[in-house]
C-alpha cells in the first residue's frame, strides 16, 4: 500500500478542510514538491505553518519506494519532535481535496540561504555557532535513525527572536536501512550533493555529512568549494573530479582546527569524512570562538 493510500485509510472521515480550519496570510516559500504558507489556526488563533503538497509530485516520488513500507513525510517529521533545532510538527493527513497537508510551527525568520547570499551581517561573530546548530539538527536526524538528503542552507531557518538555526523539510528523507540505501537514488540539491548520490552508488548518512561539510564551508566563506558555473545535476559532477579550494585561502583568520573538520567532510571518499556527525562535532570542539 502506497503512503497515498495508506492517509487515505487513516483520514478517510477526517480530512482537512483547509479553507474552514485555516486562514491563510501569506505565501512564503514554493518547494519542489509543495508549497508553504504562513496561517493562522481558526480554532486557536495560533500562527502556523502549513506545507501543502504536490500530489502528482509526491506520488511519483513515493512510488519509488512502494514495496519498502515507506513512511510518509509527515510520520517522519513526527518522528523528529522534541530537538530545539529541528522544527515542531503538530499534525499530519489529507485535505478534503485528497492531497497530503503537513501542520507545524512557524518560525519566524530568513533561510540561511538568504543570509549567506547577502552576506547578512547578522552571520558575523556568529559563523561558528551556526555550523555547531547545522551538525546538532543533523545529529538528532541522524539518531533518530533517518538520512535527511537534503542538507543545505535552503533547509535551515534563521529564528530572529533567539538567533538559533532549525532544520526544515524532510520532503526526501528516508529510514537508514539498507533497502533505502539502494544505488539508484539521485535526490537532493546538486551543489550540495555528494558524490556518491550523484554517481548512483550505495548511500547511507556520509552523505549527509557531505552536505553538512558544503554548508558550514558556505556559512564561513560565503563561497562553494567548488567553481559554480551551473545548478544543474552536472555542478555535483564536480565533487569528485576536482579538488575543492582550500577553505583557508578564502578565509585565513579561520581557526585551523574548524577549517580542517570542514575540508574532511568534502571529501569524495565516505571513508575519508567523519564517519558520524557526532565525530564532527566532537573534532570541532576545542574551537572556542569565531573569527574575526
Amino acid at each position: 500500500m502506497g503512503f497515498l493510500d495508506r492517509l487515505q485509510s487513516m483520514f478517510q472521515s477526517d480530512r482537512l478542510d483547509l479553507r474552514e480550519r485555516y486562514q491563510i496570510l501569506r505565501r512564503a516559500v514554493s518547494g519542489t514538491m509543495s508549497k508553504f504558507y504562513m496561517a493562522r489556526d481558526r480554532r486557536t488563533g495560533e500562527i502556523v505553518g502549513l506545507k501543502i503538497a504536490d500530489r502528482e509530485k509526491v506520488a511519483a516520488f513515493e512510488s519509488r519506494f512502494k514495496e519498502l513500507d515507506k513512511p510518509c513525510e509527515g510520520e517522519i517529521a513526527m518522528n523528529l519532535n522534541g530537538h530545539p533545532l529541528v522544527v515542531h510538527t503538530h499534525e499530519f493527513g489529507l485535505t478534503t481535496d485528497n492531497v497530503p497537508y503537513i501542520v507545524m510551527e512557524f518560525v519566524k525568520g530568513p533561510g540561511l540561504q538568504s543570509l549567506l547570499v547577502n552576506r547578512d551581517p547578522v552571520i558575523e561573530g556568529q559563523r561558528l555557532k551556526l555550523v555547531r546548530q547545522t551538525a546538532e539538527a543533523l545529529e538528532y536526524v541522524h539518531e533518530k535513525g533517518f538520512i535527511h538528503r537534503d542538507v543545505c542552507p535552503r533547509n535551515f531557518i534563521y529564528e530572529t527572536t533567539t538567533g538559533d538555526l532549525k532544520l526544515i523539510d524532510f520532503g526526501l528523507t528516508l529510514p537508514a536501512r539498507k533497502e533505502f540505501m539502494q544505488p539508484g537514488n539521485r535526490t537532493g540539491t546538486p551543489l550540495y550533493m555528494a558524490p556518491e548520490v550523484v554517481r548512483r552508488r550505495w548511500t547511507d548518512q556520509r552523505l549527509d555529512i557531505f552536505a553538512m561539510g558544503v554548508s558550514a564551508y558556505q556559512i564561513c566563506t560565503y563561497e562553494m568549494p567548488w567553481p559554480v558555473i551551473e545548478t544543474s545535476g552536472k555542478a555535483a559532477l564536480a565533487h569528485d573530479t576536482q579538488t575543492p579550494r582550500d577553505i583557508l585561502e578564502y578565509r585565513p583568520t579561520l581557526d585551523p582546527i574548524l577549517a580542517r573538520a570542514i575540508m574532511r567532510c568534502i571529501r569524495p571518499n565516505p571513508n575519508d569524512r567523519p564517519q558520524t556527525v557526532t565525530s564532527f562535532l566532537s573534532m570541532i570542539r576545542p574551537v572556542r570562538q569565531d573569527d574575526t
